[in-house]
């Protein structure tokens, strides 16, 4: 999956000398968590929400209103933005902007092209959206979790067995760390023409298979705040 194509391309964006107090009513107004900072057209930082709730000086106690908001117009963008921020190529991975966002502790980061000129924006719900994409749990996908030997083929060799059950295979996702030793865990997601069961048996019945879990996510009544 390429970060182009999960990107928002409608950006807005702020001057380095627009005022504090206009960049913070822009993300409001749009309910933004996060502004690229222009300066002379090119880019030179990123603003984000925390960025301005720290620079709010709304918690002195000994401000009064009048001060405060005149002390916001004078503050600057340019005074408070990060500058120099992490950017990715648009034809970078969108797993390589999962593993760059976990590490470096953000929720989102800028796109740039061959000419590092801004043309997207990359947040966690772009990137959880190309997961749930790629994983095909919105299809309605039944999902084995298999335990299988860490050799040449054995993935091969359960495909295989999809196909003689003419199931459609979605999406294939392998880790070791919660795999035993020696073994790596699949799970796979795959939309069947025949019974279950029998798909069931015939993989339990392989020699160093072995089912940890089989489900369909009931997607009927989700969770919601």
């Amino acid at each position: 999956m390429l970060i182009k194509d999960w990107m928002a391309t409608t950006i807005l964006t702020v001057d380095a000398n627009t005022s504090v107090m206009r960049a913070t009513r822009t993300m409001k107004e749009n309910n933004l968590r996060r502004l690229p900072v222009l300066s002379h057209g090119k880019l030179a930082g990123i603003i984000t929400d925390r960025d301005l709730k720290d620079a709010s000086p709304s918690s002195k106690a000994d401000m009064d209103i009048h001060e405060m908001y005149y002390l916001l117009s004078e503050m600057k963008v340019k005074d408070v933005m990060t500058g120099s921020p992490i950017c990715l190529k648009k034809d970078d991975t969108l797993e390589k902007a999962a593993l760059v966002m976990l590490r470096e502790k953000i929720s989102g980061l800028l796109v740039v092209d061959n000419n590092d000129q801004l043309v997207g924006l990359l947040s966690e719900s772009d990137v959880l959206r190309g997961f749930i994409h790629a994983t095909g749990i919105q299809d309605g996908a039944y999902q084995f979790v298999i335990d299988m030997a860490d050799t040449g083929g054995s993935v091969s060799k359960l495909i295989d067995v999809l196909r003689q059950h003419n199931a459609r295979v979605l999406s294939i996702l392998t880790s070791f760390d919660d795999a035993p030793s020696g073994f790596k865990r699949v799970s796979v997601r795959i939309l069947p023409e025949q019974g279950i069961d029998a798909l069931a048996s015939e993989i339990t019945a392989m020699s160093g298979y072995k089912i940890v879990s089989q489900s369909i996510d009931d997607l009927s009544d989700l969770p919601k705040k």
